[in-house]
């Protein structure tokens, strides 16, 4: 299974999304805010990158946007979950997002698309940072 790197700052969500995500198989890596995801990221490479959008140090619009930056990092397949924004918000796919999820999140619908993305690995963004793969906002 993949290795899921969670940016997280709120820790109650951070247990239950890693709960989740090692029941389904994968291996979760934590980190509290989105500077420290990013200098995980690049230390361990994980297989996809599930990051909340409010986080201290960088939130999870500027993880992205750095992750797509790194040359090593670019192809790596990014979720954003969050329960500040609504259907049709453009900034995180503008960001780079492959995927924008909606809290609550059904559990099921999280572990779908996590899997989706591990499993179609890295992949190319556009020049702007948009994926191909797009799953857009959940409703």
């Amino acid at each position: 299974m993949a290795v899921v790197l969670v940016a997280e700052d709120d820790q109650d969500i951070a247990v239950i999304l890693s709960r989740l995500l090692t029941r389904a198989g994968h291996t979760v890596l934590h980190e509290p805010d989105g500077l420290a995801a990013f200098e995980h990221a690049v230390a361990e490479r994980p297989d996809v990158v599930l990051t909340d959008l409010g986080m201290p140090r960088m939130d999870g619009l500027e993880l992205t946007r750095a992750i797509r930056r790194h040359p090593d990092l670019a192809d790596i397949p990014i979720i954003m979950l969050s329960g500040h924004l609504h259907p049709g918000d453009t900034k995180p796919v503008e960001a780079g997002c492959c995927a924008v999820l909606l809290k609550p999140c059904p559990n099921d619908k999280l572990r779908e698309v996590v899997q989706e993305l591990a499993d179609r690995g890295p992949h190319t963004h556009t020049a702007n940072g948009s994926c191909p793969a797009h799953h857009p906002v959940n409703a």
